[in-house]
């Protein structure tokens, strides 16, 4: 397997400005109850908090931060329950965190509190289709991550179908892309990811992990978030928690195909693995 050829970028996020030169981690803080691996593990404020650090302290280069399960199936949270679950753990974080905090939601009311709060990236699953969301980002200095979902958590595994999976990402991806920078969202404050299972078969995913390096040719960098997900069972057996070594080498598998930014929950096992992708991976920084 070759690399990918590389290029870094520059990402704006609020106060931040991330050269993207190696493999950044972004580990993930779910405050929520019934997310589909760590549901209800750190669903207090003080647990959250604590978590973030120690993933701090394992080499985490963002944290992610959501108050609502996304997986297949899950039930809607109310805009105040959302609140109340995420807005503490910003607030906490933001006077002791050494890292950009992102925002993982579609609702334009928890961007805003979400920023005004400290945060400095919004992780929408949505891509900022809801009414508002994309005012709520343009008016602000936050970076965006731009996801693509067929469907809804609600529905979006029940019979996903595509004529071609890798272009009509892509396609959506760079119309999402083309309605922000009208909306004064710069290039530089955006990323891409596929949305690996988020209205996929599992014949999807692996197309989409296969041609990564072509959604990544696209300009923007790319996120992948395929942490735990279903596909690595489905490929190497095992349920959420048995799914580390598969999780690692489509960690690695992603970087190489172009992957600037990688979101999991074993974020020490993926920092050392990536270390090493880091050290024999050419990077060109003409542009």
């Amino acid at each position: 397997m070759q690399f990918h050829s590389q290029s870094s970028y520059q990402f704006h996020c609020g106060k931040y400005q991330l050269t993207l030169n190696r493999p950044h981690v972004m580990g993930i803080v779910n405050v929520t109850p019934d997310s589909f691996s760590d549901g209800g593990k750190f669903v207090s404020t003080n647990l959250a908090v604590e978590h973030a650090l120690k993933l701090i302290a394992e080499g985490a280069d963002i944290l992610d931060i959501g108050g609502e399960s996304t997986r297949p199936g899950a039930a809607p949270v109310s805009l105040d329950e959302e609140l109340s679950r995420v807005i503490p753990v910003i607030q906490a974080l933001r006077g002791i965190s050494t890292v950009p905090l992102s925002i993982d939601t579609y609702k334009p009311a928890v961007m805003r509190a979400a920023i005004a709060a400290g945060a400095d990236i919004v992780n929408d699953v949505r891509a900022l289709q809801e009414d508002g969301a994309i005012e709520a980002v343009a008016n602000s200095n936050a970076g965006v991550c731009l996801m693509h979902m067929q469907g809804t958590p609600q529905t979006m595994q029940l019979d996903p179908k595509y004529v071609d999976v890798v272009e009509e990402v892509k396609h959506f991806l760079m119309d999402r892309l083309h309605v922000a920078i009208a909306h004064r969202i710069v290039k530089e404050r955006i990323l891409f990811d596929p949305g690996f299972g988020f209205g996929k078969s599992t014949v999807h995913n692996i197309a989409l992990i296969q041609h990564l390096d072509s959604l990544a040719d696209l300009g923007q960098p790319l996120l992948v978030g395929l942490s735990r997900k279903a596909v690595l069972g489905q490929i190497a057996g095992g349920d959420e928690q048995q799914r580390l070594h598969a999780g690692l080498a489509a960690s690695v598998i992603s970087v190489m195909k172009g992957a600037k930014i990688v979101r999991v929950h074993d974020v020490k096992a993926t920092v050392d693995a990536l270390k090493v992708v880091a050290v024999v991976m050419p990077v060109n920084n003409e542009e």
